[in-house]
């Protein structure tokens, strides 16, 4: 199959790019590198005869033309967006621009590409989301597919936008979809600005470990490489028009997860004190959702997947490639707002 992979540079997109690649699919990567996209996150696959690289913006729509023009893909995995809520409490404009105009922009290349190819079965538009659209949950309960969405951040805002969009153009234009909605993401290759590589990175840099609230926000935590291989089987399987929730089956509280990988830190990188004793409790963000969790009892049934690893487990792996990789991670400490606490509102 070749695949267009949109944000295939990015943390979730180069995971699915590595394992597309592995698994004998051409992959052309669509990116616009922006300050979370990075090159070396798809070095191991850049010398492979079925990678294709595409510099550009899923805003410019004639650069999508050109690309599906030149390239003819099987099938999409539109997964470049703007992800991280801080930032779009500081700036919303550009997630606005990314995640709906952007949305909008590959909704309308893929179907005016599918239809002069004549409207091929096989054909599909993968749209990547967030459980993040369905909003807030109390002490119990979980995410369904049919779960109304209630997003309550300028991101998620803009996630279910995309959504719906991608909905709609299946419904009025019959453009073959699937969706999927995931849970908190975590693993090798992650943008330091993000909770488990920042909590990591001023561990071993010995500065506070800033905590929102008092850390009892708890979320559904999904080890990366396990997701790319779930979006994969979607593609592969999934229904036409269906949208499937992928989660980790591990939920922790913020404070939790954080012990945790003070814990693994502790023995495999001793400092002169246990790492906890750098945590710093910080005034909460606006709209902070107390909890999410996903039933992943879809996918489970229908389409046989299930996470294959524990979050202790994955927290290991994830430690162990920081610590093995510190060419990647030490130039971005000081790019722009990694380090700092956004999000004030």
């Amino acid at each position: 199959m070749k695949i267009l992979i949109t944000g295939g540079a990015g943390f979730i997109g180069s995971a699915v790019v590595r394992l597309a690649v592995s698994r004998g699919h051409e992959v052309v990567n669509l990116d616009a590198l922006t300050y979370a996209g990075r090159p070396e996150n798809v070095a191991t696959v850049a010398d492979s005869p079925l990678y294709h690289f595409e510099h550009a913006d899923i805003r410019d729509r004639a650069a999508l033309d050109r690309i599906f023009a030149k390239h003819a893909p099987d099938a999409v995995m539109h997964l470049a967006a703007e992800s991280h809520v801080d930032r779009s409490i500081d700036g919303p404009g550009d997630f606005i621009e990314t995640n709906i105009t952007g949305t909008y922009n590959m909704l309308e290349a893929a179907r005016t590409f599918w239809v002069q190819q004549g409207r091929p079965e096989g054909f599909r538009f993968h749209h990547i989301s967030t459980d993040e659209v369905y909003g807030s949950l109390g002490e119990e309960g979980m995410f369904t597919e049919d779960t109304s969405y209630d997003p309550r951040s300028p991101y998620s805002a803009s996630k279910a936008s995309s959504d719906h969009l991608v909905r709609a153009w299946q419904e009025t234009y019959g453009l073959p979809v699937v969706l999927t909605n995931c849970s908190n993401n975590y693993g090798p290759y992650h943008f330091p600005e993000k909770l488990v590589p920042k909590v990591i990175l001023n561990a071993l840099s010995g500065k506070d470990i800033p905590v929102y609230g008092q850390g009892i926000n708890v979320r559904d935590w999904l080890y990366v490489e396990d997701h790319a291989d779930a979006l994969l089987c979607v593609l592969d399987k999934g229904q036409v028009g269906r949208s499937y929730n992928i989660g980790g089956e591990n939920e922790r509280s913020n404070i939790e997860l954080i012990k945790t990988i003070c814990g693994i830190l502790d023995q495999k990188r001793p400092g002169t004190a246990p790492y906890e004793q750098l945590i710093t409790y910080v005034t909460d963000r606006p709209g902070h959702d107390a909890r999410y969790a996903i039933d992943p009892d879809r996918i489970r049934t229908e389409l046989g997947w299930r996470p294959s690893v524990t979050v202790e487990e994955g927290l290991e792996r994830t430690i162990n490639w920081y610590l093995d990789n510190e060419d990647w991670w030490r130039p971005l400490l000081d790019s722009e707002g990694v380090g700092t606490r956004l999000g004030h509102g």
